[in-house]
């Protein structure tokens, strides 16, 4: 009898299935301790470690990762409360105060970072600017930054950001169960759910192409299945379990794969001052948190996962897992999305000006 040699797996299939199968084993043990979005935390470790190691894919697929944004985009939209949007449209000033300052506290930090010889005024902003990190690094070349350090050091930010929620928020805040949220079971049969996240997401996407909505690919479906879920046609419904599983690992793969040791080699001089900026933001803000929470009137969690400086899809994963106020969470996030991209390129005109008055006509 004649044995044949086993066909050794691709390198790059192989990867894969080291991640999926250590990650499914570690969503396990998490959501065994009760940690909230076990997958995502799960998937953006895992990611992580291997990818420090050498052993993990490149990436993950763009379309993979706008398919995974579209589930979050849906869930959050089947989770909009009409209450709570008047309740923030009545704390609005007290919002805008606190998202400003988030946000300059984030440019200051930023500011502080270009002290060093290495880091241009520009390269700095952007690298600890929060909010909208995919955005930020395109922003980073066309105003004549670096932009491969702002790519490292945002997504360093995000990445430590995300991976500290769970324990910051076991330490110093206790969530609460929102009522809105909690009285959203989910008594419609599990196919209701999928034919809500297809058709959101497929209009939700259209939609964001057409408006180019700032984070388009989570708002656009979110607000197609906030609309379904406002007219009252299908109540109860929620997106399928295992769908909402697979997209939290999808996003906390595409951040955890995102750091190597060559990528963090290449700016590796700069990356203690950049950390302690970045931890250093994370308590100001969870700070700020505090203050919106007493400005508005919600909970001290809510607060804190409204202004955290980054992870917007750690952060509502968190609070649709803990039955907290989704909506304002969001509503907060959004806005200073929204505020960045429309600050953040008359700051930078306005910095170039001062820095290189030669150079101000270039953006």
């Amino acid at each position: 009898m004649i044995h044949l040699p086993p066909i050794p797996a691709p390198p790059l299939l192989r990867r894969w299935l080291v991640l999926i199968v250590i990650t499914l084993l570690a969503t396990i043990g998490l959501a065994a301790l009760q940690i909230p979005s076990a997958a995502l935390f799960a998937g953006l470790f895992i990611a992580t470690i291997l990818a420090l190691r050498g052993f993990a894919p490149d990436g993950v697929n763009p379309r993979l990762v706008i398919a995974a944004q579209s589930v979050l985009g849906t869930m959050i939209g089947m989770l909009v409360q009409a209450s709570t949007l008047r309740a923030l449209g009545g704390h609005i000033v007290a919002v805008l105060i606190v998202t400003t300052a988030t946000l300059l506290v984030s440019i200051a930090a930023g500011l502080l970072l270009s002290l060093r010889r290495d880091v241009d005024p520009i390269t700095g902003t952007l690298a600890l600017t929060t909010g909208g990190a995919s955005a930020i690094v395109s922003l980073a070349a066309q105003f004549g930054g670096d932009d491969r350090m702002v790519a490292i050091v945002q997504y360093l930010r995000v990445g430590l950001v995300t991976a500290s929620m769970p324990l910051i928020v076991a330490l110093a805040f206790h969530p609460p169960h929102h009522p809105a949220a909690a009285a959203h079971p989910a008594t419609a049969p599990w196919f209701i759910g999928l034919a809500i996240l297809i058709l959101s997401a497929t209009l939700g996407l259209l939609l964001a192409r057409v408006t180019r909505l700032p984070a388009g690919t989570l708002l656009g479906p979110m607000i197609i299945a906030g609309a379904i879920t406002l007219s009252g046609i299908a109540p109860g419904a929620i997106v399928p379990l295992p769908l909402i599983d697979l997209a939290y690992a999808l996003i906390g793969w595409q951040a955890g794969l995102k750091f190597t040791l060559s990528r963090l080699k290449q700016v590796g001089r700069a990356l203690p001052a950049a950390l302690t900026l970045i931890i250093l933001v994370n308590f100001i803000c969870a700070g700020l948190g505090v203050l919106l929470a007493h400005l508005t009137g919600v909970s001290a969690y809510d607060g804190y996962l409204a202004t955290v400086p980054g992870g917007i899809y750690a952060a509502l994963a968190l609070a649709i897992s803990s039955r907290t106020d989704v909506t304002f969470v969001l509503a907060v996030h959004v806005l200073r999305v929204v505020m960045l991209m429309f600050a953040m390129p008359l700051f930078v005109r306005l910095l170039r000006r001062f820095t290189a008055p030669g150079m101000a006509n270039d953006v």
